[in-house]
C-alpha cells in the first residue's frame, strides 16, 4: 500500500513538473497590423532561433485588433499601424502605458498592377488622379472609416483637394494587404498602400509617393497588453522587436527607423 501511495505521489509530482515548463515557455501572442506581417514573421523566427518560445501572431487591420482586445481577446503585445488605435486601447486601460514606443515609420505610395502601362507620376496637389483612373477605375485602399491606411489615404486626397470627387471611387478593403491584392489581381487600376507592402509584392509597381506633408506621419506604436504585465516572455519579445537587434530586419523590408 505504501509503495502504491509513493508511486501515486511521484506520478502527481511528475505531471506538475512537466506541466510547468509548457506554460513558462509559451510564446507571447502578438496582435500586429497587417503591414507588419513580413517583419513580425521574420523577427519571430529570429527570436525562436535564439532558443526562445516562438511568438504567435494575429495579423489584421489595427482597428479590428484593437476592438478584439476591447472584447477580451488574449493579446500580449499590440503593434498598431497608427497612433489613434493605440490611443484607443490606452484610453481603455488595455495596455501598460510605460511600455508604449513608436520605433518605425513608413511612406504612403500609389501603386498600379505590375503589367500596367501607367508611367510614374510626381504626386502634387494638382496631380489628376481621376484622369489616371479612367472612366470606371477605382482606387483600392483600406476603409477610411477605420483602417489606418485608408485614413492616411483620405488625408492625402483631402490635401490634394480631390477627396470629394474620388470618395465614391474608393474600393474599400478591410486591411492594407487586401487592398494590395485588389491591385495585384487587376481589379483596381490604382491603389494607395504603404511603401513596404508595395515592396513585398511582385504584382504591383510604385508609380508615385505621396508627400510627407499630405498626411499624418505613418508611425507604428508597440505596447505590452495589460493582461501580460507580469509575463516575462511578452516583455522580452517586445524589447527585442523594438530594439537594435530588430533594426536590420525593418530596414531590409523598407521601414524607416524613427530618429535616423
Amino acid at each position: 500500500m505504501r509503495r502504491k501511495l509513493l508511486c501515486a505521489v511521484a506520478a502527481t509530482l511528475a505531471l506538475a513538473v512537466t506541466g510547468l515548463p509548457a506554460r513558462a515557455q509559451e510564446g507571447p501572442t502578438v496582435f500586429a497590423a497587417a503591414s507588419l506581417t513580413d517583419a513580425m514573421r521574420a523577427l519571430g523566427q529570429a527570436w525562436a532561433a535564439k532558443g526562445n518560445p516562438a511568438p504567435r501572431f494575429s495579423f489584421a487591420a489595427s482597428s479590428a485588433l484593437a476592438r478584439q482586445m476591447e472584447q477580451g481577446a488574449p493579446a500580449d503585445i499590440f503593434a498598431s499601424a497608427d497612433e489613434p488605435w493605440m490611443d484607443y486601447v490606452q484610453q481603455r486601460d488595455l495596455i501598460v502605458n510605460g511600455t508604449r514606443v513608436s520605433p518605425l515609420a513608413n511612406a504612403l505610395v500609389l501603386v498600379a498592377p505590375a503589367d500596367s502601362r501607367q508611367a510614374p507620376v510626381t504626386i502634387a496637389r494638382d496631380t489628376n488622379l481621376a484622369a489616371l483612373l479612367g472612366a470606371n477605375g477605382r482606387i483600392a485602399t483600406g476603409d477610411p472609416s477605420n483602417v489606418p491606411v485608408g485614413k492616411y489615404a483620405q488625408a492625402a486626397l483631402t490635401w490634394m483637394g480631390q477627396w470629394d470627387a474620388l470618395n465614391p471611387r474608393i474600393a474599400r478593403a478591410d486591411n492594407v494587404r487586401s487592398a494590395l491584392l485588389l491591385v495585384e489581381r487587376g481589379e483596381a487600376p490604382l491603389g494607395i498602400v504603404y511603401a513596404t507592402d508595395a515592396a513585398a509584392s511582385r504584382g504591383v509597381k510604385v508609380i508615385g509617393t505621396f508627400p510627407r506633408e499630405s498626411h499624418p506621419a505613418v508611425t507604428y506604436p508597440f505596447a505590452l497588453a495589460r493582461r501580460a504585465e507580469g509575463n516575462p516572455q511578452a516583455r522580452a519579445f517586445l524589447a527585442f522587436a523594438t530594439g537594435p537587434e530588430a533594426a536590420e530586419t525593418y530596414r531590409r523590408l523598407g521601414f524607416a527607423l524613427r530618429g535616423e
